[in-house]
C-alpha cells in the first residue's frame, strides 16, 4: 500500500489543513510532530507501537526519544516531499498516541538548516561534504555532482544548503541559519528574538522567511511552509 500512497504528492497547504493532522507540523518538506510522554518507560512503548504501525503500513518515521517526549518526522524520500504515506502514517501515530494518553505539543517542532552563501558552489560544497561527513540530497532525475543540499545521513545534524550569489559580499556575514518553525509560532518566535536585542532586516518575503539578525548584524531567518511558492529561497 506504501508505494501507492508514495505516489501522491502532498502539498504543505493540504497537509495542514487536514483536521486529522491537527497535532502535526509542516517544516520544510517533513511533517514534524512531538508527543509528551512523561516518562521514559511510556515513551518506549509508544515508540514501539509506533514501529508496529509502520511496519504494517511499510513506511518509516524519523524517531527521537527523550526522557519525557518523543519527536517524530515524517517524509517521502523517494519524491523528496510529503505524499499521502506520511499523512497516513500521521494519523496512524497519533491515534496511538491518543490512545495512550499522551499530550502532542504542535508548538514545540523546529528544523535547523545552516546557509553557505557562495559564488561558486560547485567548488566550495565539496568541502562543506568531505568536512562534517555529509552527502548530497538528490531529487528525481537531479544530477548528484549539482546538488545544492546537503544531509547527514545519520539524520541527527542541521542541513546544510548552498545560496547562489551574485558578487562578493565582504562586509556581510556569508553563512547564517535558517529556522524552520510551524507556521503559527513564527511571530511569537520572531517577538522573542527582537525582544533579545536584534531586529528585523526583512520581511520582503513573509510569511516564508523573515530576515533577523542580532546586535552585531549576524542573520538568521525564521522560516514557515507557507507562501514558498511565490518566494525565494532566504
Amino acid at each position: 500500500m506504501a508505494n501507492d500512497l508514495e505516489k501522491q504528492l502532498l502539498t504543505a497547504a493540504e497537509a495542514q489543513g487536514r483536521a486529522e493532522l491537527a497535532d502535526w507540523r509542516v517544516l520544510r518538506h517533513y511533517l514534524h510532530a512531538t508527543f509528551r510522554t512523561g516518562a521514559m518507560t511510556r515513551g518506549i512503548a509508544f515508540v514501539e507501537r509506533i514501529g508496529a504501525a509502520a511496519e504494517e503500513l511499510n513506511h518509516h518515521p524519523d524517531v527521537d526519544l527523550r526522557y519525557f517526549r518523543v519527536h517524530l518526522k515524517l517524509t517521502t524520500h523517494s519524491a523528496h516531499a510529503l505524499t499521502e504515506a506520511d499523512a497516513v502514517l500521521a494519523q496512524e501515530i497519533s491515534r496511538i498516541a491518543a490512545d495512550m494518553g499522551l499530550t502532542a505539543e504542535p508548538a514545540a517542532p523546529t528544523d535547523l538548516e545552516i546557509a553557505v552563501d557562495a559564488l561558486d558552489i560547485p567548488a566550495v560544497q565539496p568541502f562543506w561534504r568531505a568536512v562534517l561527513g555529509y552527502r548530497p540530497v538528490v531529487g528525481p532525475g537531479e544530477d548528484p555532482a549539482e546538488a545544492t543540499d546537503l544531509e547527514d545521513a545519520a539524520a541527527r545534524g542541521p542541513a546544510v544548503w548552498f545560496q547562489q550569489m551574485d558578487a562578493a559580499r565582504p562586509q556581510r556575514n556569508r553563512i547564517h541559519v535558517d529556522v524552520n518553525v510551524p507556521h503559527d509560532q513564527a511571530q511569537a518566535r520572531i517577538d522573542a528574538a527582537l525582544s533579545a536585542g536584534g531586529h528585523l532586516v526583512s520581511d520582503a518575503h513573509a510569511p516564508a522567511f523573515w530576515v533577523l539578525a542580532d546586535a552585531e548584524g549576524n542573520e538568521a531567518c525564521v522560516c514557515t511552509w507557507q507562501g514558498r511558492e511565490q518566494s525565494v529561497a532566504p
